[in-house]
């Protein structure tokens, strides 16, 4: 694991350009980190990673300069994550461990039994962030509004494929599934009590849906998702 200091930068990147941090990021450099001019550290976004260091502190935040790219944008497959919001601690603990184990998108759905129906996703864009970084991650994950689970379906790409975890499915052939999909690969948890019998049928009758069943044991939504994120993930390099 790299012992250099990566933080996301969504601004322009490019060799022998100068630079300001945040006010945020230069606290976290400079007052946590206690980075002192002339060291290094890594910028990233989605084009790339460069080599930077810190050329001052000033009150408006750390100038940084950008030195030479040491990495190309990774050509990540794109795996979303549809679920139904849980409790705070679970959630932001789904969130970081789902942009470590490369999510490239996190939706919020809103079905019949959800009982969480409101979250803070300027929080959670902070988690990913952080994740990102810490996971030596190129792309920084989106995350969406929370949408109604018929509007989630409806507007689905019909290029993609919907893992629906059904612990009643008897289907064994994920890896052929994900061979030929070209658009996203998106994971479908329900709520803690399920999905409706009505909210089931509509899931199963859309063409692009596959269901998969995770465990013979009912599991927790959080370990529902990381352990479906961990089997595509596993069949997709397979492939």
């Amino acid at each position: 694991m790299s012992s250099t200091i990566r933080l996301y930068f969504p601004g322009k990147i490019q060799s022998n350009l100068s630079s300001h941090l945040t006010k945020e990021q230069t606290h976290y450099v400079k007052d946590v980190m206690r980075l002192k001019i002339g060291d290094n550290l890594s910028l990233f976004n989605t084009q790339g990673e460069w080599n930077s260091i810190i050329e001052v502190y000033e009150k408006k935040g750390a100038q940084i300069k950008i030195m030479n790219k040491v990495r190309d944008k990774d050509n990540e497959k794109n795996v979303w994550l549809a679920f139904s919001p849980i409790k705070q601690n679970q959630l932001n603990f789904v969130i970081q461990k789902g942009t470590e184990l490369g999510v490239q998108r996190f939706i919020p759905i809103l079905s019949e039994r959800t009982i969480v129906r409101e979250i803070n996703t300027e929080r959670l864009k902070k988690i990913i962030i952080e994740a990102s970084e810490q996971s030596n991650r190129i792309s920084v994950p989106e995350i969406n509004k929370p949408e109604l689970l018929k509007n989630f379906l409806f507007q689905f790409p019909r290029n993609g494929v919907l893992i629906f975890c059904d612990i009643n499915s008897n289907q064994n052939n994920l890896k052929k599934i994900l061979e030929n999909i070209n658009g996203p690969i998106c994971i479908l948890i329900g709520p803690e009590g399920d999905f409706s019998e009505n909210e089931r049928k509509v899931i199963i009758d859309l063409n692009q849906t596959y269901s998969i069943s995770l465990a013979k044991n009912i599991l927790k939504a959080e370990t529902a998702a990381l352990s479906a994120i961990t089997i595509v993930n596993y069949h997709l390099n397979l492939s």
